[in-house]
């Protein structure tokens, strides 16, 4: 069994004994995920489901390049299995052999999920990890489509006939005569396949360290477990691996839809191990999350806390977007922005960009943090993009939000770094970065204090924007 252990957005040479692999990891390497046909592999988990989900084009990303005997990583992270070869991609931000804080850091903020400490585990249970922080909040978004019901046969004998008589189960049952009928009926029942499953991995959860935590959470995860488990009064432990079974044909059901990922979840939570350890030929495991749109959710979870008056776009709901022409369909979505009306020069509007991947920023010689050296690298697509969202708005202000890494170049006093501002010729905009410092630190709660005051750090300079401070230096 081979294990690669790679981060985002680098490369990796491999090994000799990771050359052993290299057939695995061809199946995966080089193909769009849009390609991978997910529905063909239950077992493999891509977030966000929807591949074009903020009209980021992740359906054409891979989860990793293969060139050569390197490994070349986008902005893909999580875990991913093919036959017995294992591939750990964690964020660029983590040290050797420690836990990758930042990345449970944004997903149990995205997944609202309180904070607990990490203990350092193997990767795999890391990743099992991953599928606990999300059982919650497919379970609520599922709830939220109603109880999932479905007709059943039940069989009776009684007096009170419902259905049609099963002769030979009331020659059986019933000779000599008692009064009573055998007979057979179909009705819509909370107690079936479905719900049987999600009640074996609230369970199996509550086995699991952190596991009661978990499920209560907050007020919504708990009345969400209260209605499965006042549902599934057959429950019955012993027959885990028959509910299994019964659900290893996805739920496909126009009302109740979003059953089928939370179907998904339960089947790799309880099936954790067997498909670590199976052997099932060809196989294709594991979850993955596209760290842009991971980021760009963590922003916004810190923009909604913060109650910072900011607009989130988003592409799959239609909601928020902006015109390009008059009368025209909103179709273009800036990950945020605030068009402020009457403001026809755009000077108090602007445009806010989450950028995850590498923007390559650099100090001056004496190693502080000099606004007017401190430079990033903006690709030539990633820049027109952000200049016609200003045009279109309009906003003479963009900037845009990045994480970066610690150097001992930089001044460890300062949460965020503000790059150098770009002006722009003609409509006289101007562009800017700002990087969050992501910290190194031993312990997940010293982790979590230095990241509240990055965040704090980040409000105080969106509160200037907002303030209609310049973006100057």
């Amino acid at each position: 069994m081979a294990q690669i252990q790679i981060t985002d957005n680098t490369s990796h040479k491999l090994t000799d004994d990771e050359q052993i692999a290299r057939p695995d990891i061809e199946r995966i390497a080089n193909l769009p995920i849009g390609k991978l046909k997910l529905d063909d592999r239950p077992n493999l988990l891509v977030f966000p489901r929807d591949l074009n989900h903020y009209g980021d084009d992740i359906s054409e990303g891979r989860i990793i390049e293969l060139q050569g005997d390197q490994i070349i990583t986008g902005n893909i992270m999580g875990f991913v299995g093919v036959n017995d070869t294992q591939i750990d991609i964690r964020s660029r931000f983590v040290r050797e052999d420690e836990n990758d804080y930042f990345l449970h850091y944004m997903l149990q903020r995205v997944f609202a999920i309180n904070l607990f400490d990490i203990k350092h585990t193997t990767d795999k249970e890391q990743v099992f990890d991953f599928l606990l922080y999300l059982f919650p909040l497919f379970l609520q978004k599922a709830l939220g489509q109603g109880l999932y019901k479905k007709y059943r046969r039940f069989e009776y004998n009684d007096a009170n006939i419902r259905g049609p008589i099963d002769v030979s189960r009331h020659i059986r049952q019933n000779i000599p005569f008692r009064g009573t009928v055998a007979y057979s009926t179909r009705e819509h029942s909370y107690d079936n396949e479905v719900t049987q499953l999600i009640r074996h991995t609230i369970e199996y959860i509550k086995t699991k360290a952190h596991g009661a935590h978990i499920l209560s959470n907050n007020k919504e995860t708990k009345e969400a477990v209260s209605q499965i488990v006042m549902a599934t009064q057959t429950y019955n432990v012993r027959e885990r691996q028959k509910v299994i079974n019964q659900n290893l044909r996805p739920v496909r059901h126009p009302y109740f839809s979003a059953y089928t990922e939370l179907q998904k979840i339960c089947l790799q939570i309880l099936r954790h191990e067997s498909l670590k350890y199976g052997q099932e030929k060809d196989k294709v495991y594991g979850i993955l999350f596209d760290g842009a749109w991971l980021w760009e959710e963590y922003l916004n979870s810190i923009f909604e806390e913060k109650h910072l008056d900011i607009t989130h776009a988003k592409n799959k709901t239609e909601e928020n977007g902006i015109a390009l022409y008059e009368n025209g369909k909103k179709s273009y979505y800036p990950d945020f922005y605030k068009a402020v009306e009457g403001d026809e020069q755009g000077e108090k509007s602007f445009v806010l960009d989450a950028k995850y991947k590498r923007l390559g920023s650099d100090v001056n010689n004496d190693g502080e943090d000099s606004p007017t050296l401190n430079r990033i690298s903006i690709c030539h697509d990633d820049l027109f993009q952000m200049i016609t969202y200003m045009y279109v708005l309009p906003a003479k202000h963009c900037a845009l939000l990045y994480p970066i890494e610690p150097n001992e170049k930089t001044n460890q006093n300062n949460k965020v770094i503000k790059s150098n501002s770009r002006k722009l010729l003609g409509y006289k905009g101007e562009i800017c970065g700002y990087g969050l410092k992501i910290p190194v630190k031993d312990k997940m709660n010293e982790f979590r204090e230095e990241m509240k005051g990055v965040e704090e750090s980040l409000t105080e300079s969106i509160k200037n924007i907002l303030s209609n401070d310049s973006l100057h230096p």
